[in-house]
Order: structure tokens, then C-alpha cells, then sequence
């Protein structure tokens, strides 16, 4: 079986390279790369019709090809005759942004990464059902490995500073628990967006730590390039999204053995228990208070437990075997 592999930016291959490199020790792999010319005359034309022969020719030299995302390359190459077999992964974002400008019925298979992002997608596109499946990330667990550490009210965020993140309520809830007579330590790791709304979210979230006088209970960590070293320092993980696929940091932190709370984003029950859910800013203070003065070897356990719900649902091995299983089924026809 050949593939053929269509990623885009280097950007884009944050949820791939482990399973890019699973593929390529087992078949050959082609990745698809953009081409340009400089003609002045023709520049916008040309490249143009590059692009998208491009785009064409490497689906016409492999058996299948798989489309990271569900967005800029997939929706020239749904465009194009019927002759290719495709498999793309849906993230999150693409549901509404890329996804109404698809030609469905030119795909032949869909991975989603929750049952919540499936629903989403059924409902908007009840004639390609069949397609379906569902494929959890995947974290090499060997890389994040459990770590036991001494509990000193580390709170942590791993995200860049996006108003989707919800940054800005989680340093109003470590304000809250310093009024409770708690010593909470927010870690902030993740660079800027730039762009708007989050230029302007960046300031804010910057001024309120000031207006609040907390600039010693919250650190800006700025982009972290060891995750797997950086949640070693955490002891409870904060997902407080309002919108995610499957949130790729919190799965690390669970890995790690971060004791994991999340807002109840759609599909955040298929990662954490319900007692590790919220809703509220008062409802994650209380669930932090509430792990914080257990006894240390119940903390311990909350802990372990996170991470063998990490091993049984988000070991890399298990997405890598999915993709595969739905690869060689639409190479075969199936």
C-alpha cells in the first residue's frame, strides 16, 4: 500500500509526527509538497494550477492518501474527478471553518477524535455516516512519563494565550483562592497569537494579573518546547476551554500524572471522570481545595489514576493502529 500525506505548514504536524513516523516504517509514504514560481505575469495563474496539480498528482501515484486535516488541501483535492482514495482527519476547528467547502462524497473515510466532534459532524452531514470513525489522540507515554512529585499549589495552563482558552477566568479563580487563605501558584505556559482577538486578549490577561497584584502567584511561561519536562512541575492541570477536539495538553498532563480538572467543554467527559468536570470559576475552586487538603496518599491515588486512564485511552500506539485500520480498509475498497 502507498500513501500519500498532506500536512501543509510545518505548524500542522504537531498531531502527526509520531504516527507520520509509524506509517513510514511500514509502507511507502509520499508527502505532498507545494510548488511556486516567480513568473510575474502569470505568478497568480500559474501557481494556481501548480497547486493543484500538484495536489493531483500525488494522489494519482498512491493507493490512498491521508489528509492530516480536514481544510486548505482537502477541499481542492475533493474537488477534483473521483478517481483517488482519500482519508482525512478532522480535527476540531475545520468542522466550521473548512468543512462546508468539502465535497463529502469525493472522501472516502473521516476520523474524528471524540464522540462529541462525531456528533458534530453526523449532524451536519447525516449522508456520510458510514464514513465515520472515531480515533482518540495519542501521547507516546514512554515520553511522558509518570512522575511522582511533592505537592506545593502549582496550578498550570498549557496553551497559546487564545481567548478559546479561557486564561483569563482561571487567574480570577487562583484571585478567588488567595482570598480563601490558599497560596495557589498559576503557571501560564504557551506563547502569543498574534492577530486579532488575541492581541487584545494577551494585554488583558497581562493587566489583570497586574490590576490584581498577583505577579508573584502567576507565572508567563511563554512557548514551552518540554511539555513533558514543564508538567513535572505541576500539580493540578486547568482545562478551561470553552471549545476544543480533544485538548492534545491535557492528555500530556494526565500522562504525567498532573491531577487533571476541566471545564465541561463538549467531549471533556470522554477524557476526564465526571468528578474532575466543573462548570463554574466557584466549582473549579472548590474541586482544587478539595484535592489540595486530602491526604497525601489519596492525592497520590487521584494521580495514578489519571494516568491509567491515559494508558488504557490515549496511548499513541492505539491512534497509530486506527488510522492504519482505516487506511488499509479504504486502499482495499472496504
Amino acid at each position: 500500500m502507498k500513501i500519500g500525506v498532506f500536512v501543509g505548514e510545518e505548524g500542522n504536524w504537531t498531531f502527526l509526527r509520531e504516527i507520520y513516523d509509524d506509517l513510514v516504517a511500514r509502507y511507502p509514504v509520499e508527502v505532498f509538497k507545494k510548488r511556486e514560481y516567480d513568473v510575474p505575469l502569470f505568478y497568480g495563474r500559474l501557481n494556481r494550477w501548480a497547486h493543484t496539480d500538484g495536489i493531483g498528482s500525488v494522489l494519482r501515484r498512491n493507493d490512498v492518501s491521508y489528509f492530516e486535516w480536514a481544510s486548505e488541501l482537502l477541499v481542492p483535492a475533493s474537488q477534483l474527478p473521483k478517481r483517488h482514495k482519500i482519508v482525512t482527519r478532522l480535527h476540531s476547528y475545520e468542522i466550521y471553518a473548512w468543512a462546508p467547502k468539502v465535497n463529502w462524497d469525493h472522501v472516502d473515510g473521516v476520523i474524528l477524535v471524540s464522540q462529541a466532534m462525531k456528533r458534530k459532524f453526523v449532524a451536519l452531514y447525516p449522508a456520510q455516516a458510514h464514513k465515520v470513525t472515531v480515533v482518540y489522540y495519542g501521547k507516546p507515554l514512554d515520553t511522558f512519563g509518570y512522575t511522582q512529585r511533592e505537592f506545593d499549589f502549582s496550578l498550570g495552563m498549557l496553551c497559546g494565550i487564545h481567548p478559546i482558552k479561557r486564561i483569563y477566568e482561571v487567574i480570577l479563580a487562583a484571585h478567588a483562592l488567595r482570598g480563601r487563605g490558599y497560596q495557589p501558584h498559576l503557571h501560564i505556559g504557551g506563547g502569543r497569537i498574534h492577530g486579532p482577538p488575541s492581541d487584545e486578549y494577551f494585554f488583558a490577561v497581562h493587566r489583570l494579573v497586574e490590576m490584581l497584584k498577583l505577579e508573584d502567584a502567576v507565572t508567563f511561561h511563554g512557548h514551552v518546547t518540554n511539555p513533558a519536562q514543564w508538567l513535572k512541575g505541576i500539580d493540578v492541570f486547568i482545562s478551561n476551554s470553552y471549545w476544543e477536539g480533544q485538548q492534545n495538553a491535557l492528555l500530556e498532563a494526565m500522562a504525567t500524572g498532573c491531577y487533571c480538572l476541566s471545564h465541561n467543554w463538549d467531549g471533556a467527559d470522554e477524557v476526564v471522570p465526571e468528578e474532575n468536570l466543573y462548570i463554574a470559576n466557584g466549582e473549579l475552586c472548590d474541586k482544587i481545595v478539595r484535592y489540595a487538603e486530602m491526604p497525601a496518599v489519596e492525592r497520590e491515588r487521584q494521580r495514578a489514576k489519571t494516568r491509567a486512564i491515559a494508558e488504557e485511552k490515549f496511548d499513541i500506539r492505539n491512534t497509530c493502529a486506527g488510522i492504519r485500520t482505516m487506511l488499509e480498509a479504504v486502499a482495499q475498497g472496504g
